[in-house]
């Protein structure tokens, strides 16, 4: 008993690359497919624009980076800049004692 013969095998069928988006929700005015992610890959960078409130973000690209890549780290970069704000702002310490009353300008009392 042999083998079948290679030549009466179907070839398998090729599998269909589903292309990645390349426009996205914006972050900060919530549109649909507002955001469009344009890589240069001879400069090395990539631009991401939204088209309603025109927010920016700039990044470098290598030959493996996706737009769904850019679009990760401009997330990450605004929750970086959020948490970054929350821990410059100081909440004010309280106390039991009323505060005093600034003194009023151009008051006659005096």
């Amino acid at each position: 008993m042999g083998k079948r013969k290679k030549s009466s095998r179907k070839p398998a069928p090729t599998r269909r690359k589903d292309p990645l988006d390349s426009s996205f929700t914006c972050l900060f005015c919530h549109h649909d497919n507002s955001v469009t992610v344009k890589l240069d890959r001879k400069e090395g960078v990539a631009q991401l624009v939204c088209k309603v409130c025109d927010q920016r973000f700039q990044s470098k690209v290598n030959h493996l980076t996706e737009p769904i890549d850019i679009y990760s780290e401009w997330i990450d970069a605004a929750d970086a800049a959020e948490k970054e704000t929350r821990t410059q702002r100081r909440p004010a310490a309280s106390s039991s004692r009323a505060r005093p009353a600034p003194p009023s300008v151009g008051s006659d009392d005096e």
